[in-house]
């Protein structure tokens, strides 16, 4: 995941917008999962999309969503604290 973090993946966090100002990764899009299937044109022509949440749940979902939908370039970061320390690393 650092490697993909390096090259500029487009790092999502799809917690609800309270959840994400209560703490985020710095430079990473709030995209609730509720929103994701309806937001589509914002990960178009993305390289490497990286989604996460606070558990793993909602960014496992995130990812089936995209996937089902043509994304072949997703990872599941699982907790926007893992995504933050492998930013760190």
């Amino acid at each position: 995941m650092e490697k993909i973090i390096k090259e500029g993946a487009f790092l999502v966090d799809v917690r609800t917008p309270s959840e994400f100002v209560e703490g985020h990764v710095k430079g990473s899009s709030n995209i609730p999962l509720d929103q994701v299937a309806s937001q589509l044109e914002k990960f178009k022509g993305k390289e490497h999309i990286i989604v996460f949440c606070r558990s793993g749940n909602r960014s496992g979902q995130a990812k089936m969503i995209l996937e089902q939908n043509g994304f072949k370039n997703v990872t599941n970061g699982v907790t926007w604290q893992d995504v933050n320390e492998a930013i760190n690393k």
